[in-house]
């Protein structure tokens, strides 16, 4: 047990910090029946970061960041604009689509490159054991101003995702919050991708929220079984690693 708190403190930390933003996203993102918006986000940044390869720079690097923001945010807009109030086709129709899609371009570009298989790999796990300070603090910073974002507007959101019916008679601009919560979702995807990969942050946004979800009904209390059911399994998970 010594050695878990000297050697895995770090990546422990990781998952708590993760696990605080994505258990609430993870809430609003299945009231919304759009179970795979997180994956096609995070293919959608990976496309990016595959794309800032190519063009000769560093996995980790700023610049690999930025072209994955970017195609993050242009994504965001996708999903907001293609949310109606009246479907003939359900947006989550559009998000597979929009997945395969990235997922295929980004295995043919990486095809061209001489390290692709590994930059696969990485993609899919991540490497949280090997996490540092420097980056759980600044995933920390950036999730506590989006949380806060969330927070200080958390009835618009909590309407849109819950009832949007309600939100539509209400007169509320839809498309524009639609926005702003999948903006904010990509900014936590491209930032989380980086350090745990699509698989562990796909896991850390449903499975927490679907637990909470199977045993209560107030938002509050999902949230609060969500964070310590991720937290349990994060301790767990980090335990036998």
């Amino acid at each position: 047990m010594y050695d878990f708190f000297v050697l895995m403190w770090k990546p422990f930390l990781a998952c708590l910090v993760l696990v605080g933003i994505h258990a609430y996203l993870g809430i609003h993102v299945i009231e919304r029946k759009v179970i795979f918006v997180d994956l096609a986000l995070t293919q959608i940044a990976a496309l990016g970061a595959v794309c800032a390869l190519l063009f000769g720079h560093d996995f980790s690097s700023v610049q690999t960041y930025g072209f994955s923001l970017s195609a993050t945010v242009l994504g965001a807009v996708i999903f907001s604009l293609t949310r109606v109030r009246y479907e003939k086709i359900p947006q989550e129709a559009v998000i597979g689509i929009i997945y395969v899609v990235s997922a295929a371009l980004s295995v043919l570009l990486l095809s061209r490159y001489a390290e692709g298989d590994e930059h696969i790999r990485h993609m899919l796990v991540g490497n949280i054991l090997l996490v540092g300070g420097d980056e759980i603090i600044k995933i920390f910073l950036l999730y506590s101003l989006l949380g806060g974002i969330h927070w200080f507007f958390r009835k618009q959101m909590i309407l849109i995702s819950t009832n949007p019916q309600t939100a539509y008679q209400k007169g509320m601009n839809i498309k524009f919050w639609d926005l702003v919560f999948y903006l904010t979702f990509g900014f936590v995807v491209t930032s989380s991708v980086q350090i745990a990969g699509v698989l562990l942050v796909f896991t850390f946004l449903i499975i927490p929220a679907v637990g909470a979800m199977l045993l209560t009904e107030n938002i509050s209390a999902r949230l609060g079984m969500g964070w310590l059911i991720g937290a349990v399994a994060s301790f767990f998970g980090i335990f036998l690693s």
